[in-house]
């Protein structure tokens, strides 16, 4: 976890995407830090409280190669998310969860229950869930991959309309 006890500041940059404005948190190394909507904003300033204390968000334009990436994502380059640099705080089971998202290729999905398999501790599926509702970097660390055991979608942070778009965008058959 970041030092409650240091302000932090980032960079805020907004995308147009085929979903909505992609709000773009940048630190001044250029690392994405956050990644809502701007319909959503509300809660990402929220999540980026929870996981670095006192923010403040100045106008600041992300980095061109990540701009590009996320262009070049949302136009059906779907490996091209790997190409962005990532970094959050969060607890230690936060960070595996969040870690492992990416792992789990584009076009397919994966159930809580699984992921929790996954990481080695099958019985925390409602913590894997918890972990994955907080995540602050959307579609980059792919918690819309995340779905209920029957087939479901379950929930999404930026509404399930987006989650079931990333998710045939994707490539994925939805429901």
């Amino acid at each position: 976890m970041a030092d409650r006890k240091t302000a932090q500041t980032f960079n805020l940059d907004r995308l147009k995407t085929p979903i909505g404005t992609a709000l773009l948190v940048t630190d001044d190394d250029g690392v994405l830090r956050a990644l809502d909507w701007d319909d959503y904003e509300g809660r990402m300033l929220d999540l980026l409280r929870l996981h670095y204390g006192v923010v403040t968000l100045r106008d600041g334009r992300a980095p061109a190669a990540m701009r590009k990436a996320l262009g070049d994502y949302f136009n059906g380059d779907l490996g091209r998310l790997a190409d962005v640099e990532w970094r959050v705080a969060g607890t230690p089971f936060q960070q595996k969860v969040w870690h492992a998202l990416p792992k789990i290729p584009p076009g397919t999905t994966m159930s809580y229950g699984a992921l929790a398999v996954r990481l080695k501790m099958p019985n925390a599926m409602r913590a894997v869930g918890h972990a994955n509702g907080s995540n602050p970097i959307s579609v980059v660390v792919p918690c819309h991959r995340l779905i209920g055991a029957n087939g479901s979608l379950v929930k999404y942070g930026g509404g399930l309309e987006r989650k079931r778009w990333l998710l045939r965008h994707e490539g994925v058959a939805v429901r």
